[in-house]
């Protein structure tokens, strides 16, 4: 059985939007020492599993805010490669903008750590975890109307639509799998001491990380 480069690049855009994922979950940031709080504080692992509740539906509500607006611009077919340019060089901006000021948004400070819905939501917007996933979504919009063959404007709004979906549920869900599994981790057998000397500033590596996805998907676009 051949496959095809369209099926490659299709296979390396989801593996694209899982590991996103598992990096947003790995990162504390993201929420997954508030996990492991509430089970040491309630001395319960249920209490645990409880917290990664509200802190996968913050971020997979985040996620959708910011694709489902794309999702109703790729629909535009005469204007798919400016928009995706467009998100591309967006993604960079951010990320340089947070090289440059590494200053934390006061308005988390505001919302109380158990409030852990509207914390994991407000927070993944701040640091642009959404917004990293752009390109990697117009890259499978993009081979998903190569093989619709560009139908209908409202046909190409159901597609983007069920796409947009899609990759934010997956892409959630590695990313609660990954901080799940770290939570339980330093919870059942690493304790408290390895989150102390293991803690490490990951805001560097994140700024760049979205400057990096950033210039890939704009390469991408300018060939297209």
């Amino acid at each position: 059985m051949n496959v095809s480069a369209a099926d490659w690049t299709l296979a390396w855009l989801w593996l694209a939007v899982i590991a996103s994922g598992l990096y947003h979950g790995i990162n504390p940031g993201m929420g997954w020492p508030l996990a492991v709080s509430a089970g040491l504080m309630q001395r319960s692992s249920r209490a645990l599993v409880a917290a990664l509740g509200p802190l996968a539906i913050g971020h997979l509500l985040a996620m959708l805010l910011v694709i489902l607006p794309f999702a109703l611009l790729v629909a535009l077919v005469d204007w798919q490669r400016p928009i995706r340019i467009s998100a591309s060089l967006l993604v960079i901006c951010f990320g340089l903008y947070r090289l440059i000021d590494r200053r934390h948004p006061k308005a988390l400070a505001r919302i109380p750590p158990t409030q852990l819905g509207l914390w994991s939501f407000a927070v993944a917007i701040a640091h642009g975890a959404a917004l990293m996933l752009v390109p990697i979504y117009l890259g499978l919009c993009r081979e998903a109307d190569a093989d619709t063959g560009h139908a209908a404007a409202r046909a190409l709004i159901d597609v983007n639509l069920t796409m947009a979906v899609l990759v934010s549920i997956v892409h959630a869900s590695a990313m609660i799998a990954a901080g799940g599994c770290l939570a339980w981790l330093v919870y059942r057998y690493l304790g408290l001491k390895f989150v102390s000397r293991s803690w490490f500033n990951l805001d560097t590596v994140w700024a760049a990380s979205l400057v990096l996805v950033g210039a890939v998907a704009l390469a991408f676009g300018l060939e297209a």
